[in-house]
């Protein structure tokens, strides 16, 4: 018998959403995937933003010649901890919620490629 099998039993193939809904072994991995694109993003972000708030008192700590330093007549570290840091902090908060929904916008694209987008509206 060469031809297609008639009698196959097939797997029913579920909407992913119903996949992650009933949390199967593949809406796991789903969410997995997605987890973990946000975990390496919160962690790289935590890891510039200590790198700043600890390195920038090191350095003003270890190099006088910065400490000593003004600009516009404050001393470069008051200007820069006690001011232009904030900011800096509310761009990064910035950057990390476009990427944090870039990052959700890829997974409903990747939801979306694998069924074929029926059940999303």
């Amino acid at each position: 018998m060469t031809g297609p099998r008639a009698r196959t039993v097939r797997r029913p193939r579920y909407p992913v959403t119903r996949e992650i809904d009933e949390q199967t072994g593949l809406g796991e991995a789903y969410m997995r995937s997605l987890l973990r694109a946000q975990t390496r993003l919160a962690a790289r972000l935590c890891l510039v933003l200590a790198v700043v708030v600890i390195g920038l008192p090191l350095l003003f700590a270890l190099v006088p010649e910065v400490r000593e330093r003004e600009v516009l007549g404050l001393p470069l570290p008051w200007l820069l901890l006690g001011g232009l840091i904030y900011p800096w902090f509310v761009a990064c908060g910035w950057w990390y919620v476009r990427r944090a929904e870039r990052n959700e916008d890829d997974f409903a694209d990747l939801v979306d490629r694998a069924y074929g987008g029926e059940d999303r509206p």
